[in-house]
């Protein structure tokens, strides 16, 4: 049974239609995700589900009795308002049933009334109190709270004294504590850190209403949603199933409407040639068959439909500049703090050539900060670090700002490489969504995806061979997000990354470091690897027998350990067999040129430099091949 249907719904802002005859159900334990990139109205369908934007045409049904909770923006309660006070706010008809229920009590014991009616009224009462659940709604708000992130000693706290991000967490933590039949969420797990997530994804699996849910965390959207809604140039696609099954479900759609297209235009240009045909024989039954066939073709125009255009999206090309040596970074006992708070001690750490590192850890921990000493940025309190030969260092900052309101973004870039001329500064500028007049905004006038996308930009140009990237997936959507998994994919050089985005790591990742309690503890394998893990440590022990066999769970850490390098290894050559393939397919272009075939000088380098690659490859084909063997004896040995 639905409890909310949309039925052609369209809006615009301007001249801009974001949306037009959106029309959907929702049932009342649906559990669905809404995507789409940046700017396409997500957000605006939210709003005006819940009434507060106006739509232009259309309908929205809500059944009767419906209870709508969304995502509110401020607390708008009095500043010395605590967290505990603001967050039992939801609660407000138990905490006054409690307090009748005491003021019962009291007269009660004074003798104060009609007993007997004064009984009847506290039973009746404290029923609805019970069945309502107020004997847990204090210790229920208490765990959101503490799930969400914030600490034992926030709860005291007033609401004026918290920070943007602790803020949307007590509103977080209330609209889940609303009891509504249906909640709309806009990006619910934005300053959340990765335990928190996993505290809603918990909290929502076990939801017994329905809920929207706008986000770009796709390891969060195939955990909690059933049905996917998606908006793209204007138009709503819905699938059954999660993220990841909806994209495999939109490709094979797309694959067949271009197939139908193509097949289509097939048939036009196959009639058109009778058409031709008969013009040339010239008689009067000719001229019959011309017409037959032009209504055909007609008739097959009108139902020619091209496939959607696929979305803009960013194209990164991350190249690292000539290799480092065998260790990029060494930390021993390396160790920082703040106003007497110990963030990391002690920390000894090597990272290797070619390593793709995560760092993860609960929000404050000390990660960003571990970058920063690393960069020379903070000092440390003791222990030392060490960057190996010829690494030149990129750094993604988080905190993303600009230096200079006033530039230009084309300005921007063009003074931080001022070598390139100005035709090559807008080529890469569209690559990154920054097209026409654009390239002439002003800094400050950007969001903050935009300025995530011009520091990626210029990270790109630098040629950089170890990245430090801390946070780098904030403030893209899922498009950008996936076009800087790919091109990360086949960077040549060394990575630490900071990230919460637990599919990012599983697609990136060779190696993982959780930092805990001032200390770092290495995983090999992704994020997946590193749970199975964690669900090994917190299964119940079995049993021990009189004579104990070997400890399974070290052995079972080893091999996967094991197979996770053997396959990091084999999709590091495999990635660098094709970056060669394609710069010899360039040069072989090149030298078949007749400019270049012109100059001897040129001509004899490009040689040079082909013959040098072909010899690469040929070790690279051989490391690819052992390591493909390799990896098949360990997996058969496991």
């Amino acid at each position: 049974m639905a409890i909310l249907t949309i039925q052609n719904l369209t809006k615009s802002f301007s001249v801009r239609t974001l949306f037009s005859d959106v029309s959907f159900e929702i049932g009342k334990t649906d559990r669905v995700g809404l995507v789409g990139v940046n700017g396409c109205g997500k957000t605006t369908l939210l709003r005006i589900l819940e009434g507060k934007e106006p739509m232009d045409s259309g309908n929205v049904i809500l059944t009767k009795g419906c209870r709508v909770a969304c995502l509110d923006q401020d607390l708008n309660l009095p500043p010395e308002t605590t967290v505990s006070e603001a967050a039992l706010t939801v609660f407000s008809e138990l905490s006054q049933m409690e307090q009748q229920l005491q003021e019962i009590q009291l007269r009660l014991e004074k003798g104060d009334g009609d007993t007997e009616r004064l009984i009847a009224r506290q039973a009746s009462l404290n029923e609805t109190f019970m069945n309502r659940g107020g004997l847990t709604y204090k210790s229920r708000m208490r765990s959101a709270c503490l799930g969400l992130g914030l600490r034992e000693a926030d709860l005291s706290r007033p609401v004026s004294s918290l920070s943007g991000g602790e803020t949307r967490k007590v509103l977080l933590a209330m609209l889940l504590l609303s009891e509504a039949d249906l909640l709309l969420l806009d990006e619910p797990t934005n300053h959340l850190d990765i335990g928190a997530v996993e505290w809603l994804e918990n909290f929502l699996l076990s939801f017994t209403g329905a809920f929207i849910a706008i986000s770009h965390d796709r390891y969060f959207l195939d955990r909690v949603t059933e049905r996917t809604l998606e908006l793209e140039n204007g138009h709503l696609t819905a699938t059954k199933g999660n993220y990841s099954r909806h994209v495999e479900l939109k490709m094979d759609q797309r694959l067949l409407a271009q197939r139908q297209y193509n097949n289509m235009q097939r048939e036009i240009k196959r009639i058109e040639g009778i058409i031709v045909q008969q013009k040339r024989w010239n008689q009067a039954h000719n001229y019959v068959t011309i017409a037959s066939k032009q209504k055909q073709i007609d008739r097959l125009k009108a139902q020619l439909v091209p496939p959607e255009p696929l979305p803009k999206e960013l194209r990164f090309n991350f190249r690292a500049v000539d290799a480092a040596g065998n260790e990029v970074l060494r930390t021993k006992g390396l160790s920082k703090g703040f106003q007497g708070k110990k963030l990391f001690d002690d920390i000894d750490l090597l990272i290797g050539k070619n390593e793709r590192v995560c760092l993860i850890g609960s929000n404050g921990c000390g990660k960003s900060t571990f970058l920063k000493t690393i960069l020379g940025r903070l000092d440390p309190d003791k222990g030392s670090y060490v960057i190996g030969a010829n690494v030149e260092i990129g750094y993604y900052d988080q905190n993303v700002a600009c230096s200079d309101p006033e530039k230009t973004i084309f300005d921007d870039v063009y003074d931080a490489f001022p070598r390139l001329d100005p035709k090559q500064i807008r080529n890469t500028l569209g690559q990154f969504l920054f097209r026409g007049d654009d390239v002439f905004k002003k800094m400050g006038d950007l969001s903050g995806g935009e300025l995530a996308r011009i520091q990626l930009l210029k990270l790109m140009m630098s040629g950089c061979n170890f990245l430090l990237l801390d946070e780098p997936t904030n403030h893209l959507d899922i498009t950008s997000r996936e076009a800087l998994e790919n091109a990360l994919s086949e960077y040549g050089g060394t990575m630490l990354i900071v990230t919460h985005d637990r599919y990012f790591i599983n697609r990136l990742a060779d190696r993982i470091l959780i930092m805990h309690d001032g200390k770092i503890e290495a995983v090999q394998g992704d994020y997946d690897s590193y749970k199975e893990i964690l669900l090994e440590k917190t299964a119940p022990e079995e049993k021990v027998s009189e004579q104990p066999a070997e400890n399974d769970y070290l052995k079972n850490k080893a091999k996967r350990a094991q197979i996770a390098k053997a396959k990091a290894d084999l999709r590091r050559t495999e990635e660098r067999a094709e970056i060669l393939e394609g710069e010899i397919q360039e040069l072989e272009a090149l030298l078949a040129s007749p400019e270049i075939q012109s100059d001897y000088s040129k001509t004899n380098a490009l040689y040079q430099d082909l013959t040098g690659k072909k010899m690469e490859l040929e070790q690279v084909y051989e490391a690819w091949e052992q390591a493909e063997t390799y990896l098949a004896e360990v997996e058969m040995n496991g």
